[in-house]
């Protein structure tokens, strides 16, 4: 029978990798929540339409990447290539707007997009992601492009630049979409198919195409700042203020715009190359217009996404350092059916009162059993058979350093006595 595995650009996460997803995520929910982000869950799967809207029909995403399908009441659906939208329409939905605002938010979630697999870029890959709405000023944009900062910091990467650009407003992208047009008219017999037909709906795109041709020819074309009005001129002025008031280094980049039609204003990514090519392993900004454009009130926003995958990656290139993984705090062996129930009993106890308690459950020999308790890296362990029993009394071993001292066989005083080795 032939095997089966798993799709093509999926990964399965293993027990013996999960302890590093886990100090991860613990790390990204920790620093969410000292800026005040609480969590949000959203479906995995959306309307179609969402994503054509809220991600924009001109980009990679929605024209090549998305996997759609329509269900068996007809309805076409989407599984979610990206979080912004999800939250966008939740925020609408449940009539978020009339809260507080600024509203604060962040997830962990797996994202799905067909695109070649490669390393940190898979076709289920997850993403950690903060979305703040409610404030047009620049020192959200600064607090946002902050958190990803010390998340960065925090899990011990270096070597990493801030890069931040402005790619404004409905007010002055026009006269810039007029002459990015004007340029790209000049070239389009080099352009790439998708290219050509972006032209004339979003020139803007033209400059994200992953095309090695479309991205040498795009290197010389405008580019946005010369062509910001006074209003986004003054907030990318006061964002860099705010983010030299921080102490949070960064470079001015013209040339990011982001692969996503809903940006205005401030953009920016965390580029490394520690993991190959220089590679963005953050990125995001400012929506201002998006809530307003899938059906809600006129809402600013912004936020960023990062992969987690491609997390890992660079901490493991540049030798982060990971917690080992748990391990049990006690084995117990048994040596006879009287003393197996014995044993079935004071684990289930022990682990009610928070110990990490392990037993033999394939029937091994004495001797196995041991061995299979020294795999295990338990801290202690101890024997329990006929004279154990009859005593009340058993020997816990500390498994380092081999020493050896008399406990009283009941769950309280084991626990009392682990918990006395662990101080």
């Amino acid at each position: 029978m032939e095997k089966i595995t798993a799709p093509r650009g999926t990964k399965d996460v293993l027990p013996s990798e999960s302890h590093q997803w886990q100090y991860l995520e613990a790390k990204l929910r920790d620093v969410a929540r000292r800026f005040g982000f609480k969590e949000i869950r959203f479906p995995t799967f959306e309307e179609y339409h969402l994503f054509c809207r809220g991600v924009g029909d001109t980009t990679d995403v929605v024209q090549k990447e998305m996997y759609d399908f329509y269900d068996k009441g007809e309805r076409h659906i989407a599984l979610r290539p990206e979080g912004t939208a999800s939250v966008v329409r939740s925020f609408i939905e449940h009539s978020l707007h009339a809260q507080t605002l600024p509203l604060k938010v962040f997830y962990i979630a797996p994202n799905f997009r067909y695109e070649k697999p490669q390393a940190g870029r898979l076709r289920e890959h997850h993403q950690f992601g903060i979305e703040c709405f409610g404030s047009y000023d620049a020192s959200s944009d600064a607090e946002v492009i902050s958190v990803a900062a010390t998340m960065l910091e925090e899990l011990g990467l270096s070597n990493i630049e801030l890069h931040i650009n402005s790619c404004g407003c409905p007010n002055c992208r026009p006269a810039y979409h007029t002459a990015l047009k004007e340029y790209f008219e000049s070239k389009k017999a080099d352009l790439c198919g998708t290219c050509l037909d972006r032209l004339d709906r979003n020139p803007m795109r033209i400059l994200d195409c992953k095309s090695p041709v479309c991205s040498e020819i795009a290197k010389d074309a405008p580019i946005i700042t010369d062509y910001l009005c006074d209003e986004c001129t003054a907030h990318f002025a006061k964002l860099r203020e705010y983010l030299d008031a921080a102490g949070i280094a960064y470079v001015c980049d013209p040339r990011i715009v982001r692969g996503l039609d809903y940006y205005t204003n401030t953009v920016f990514e965390f580029i490394t190359d520690s993991i190959g090519a220089q590679s963005t392993i953050c990125g995001g900004g400012r929506y201002n217009g998006l809530v307003e454009s899938l059906g809600g009130p006129k809402t600013a926003g912004l936020g960023f996404g990062s992969g987690l995958e491609r997390l890992l990656l660079t901490m493991e290139a540049q030798g982060a350092t990971f917690p080992e993984p748990d391990t049990p705090d006690l084995f117990l062996a048994a040596m006879g059916e009287e003393a197996d129930r014995a044993v079935q009993t004071l684990v289930y106890e022990l682990r009610k009162l928070g110990v990490a308690a392990e037993r033999d459950t394939c029937g091994r020999s004495l001797k196995a059993q041991m061995k299979y308790a020294d795999k295990l890296s338990a801290a202690y362990s101890a024997v329990i058979g006929e004279q154990e029993l009859i005593d009340g009394k058993i020997a816990l071993k500390n498994m380092q350093t081999g020493e050896k001292s008399d406990c009283d066989l009941s769950a309280s005083a084991i626990f009392a006595h682990i918990m006395e080795g662990e101080e």
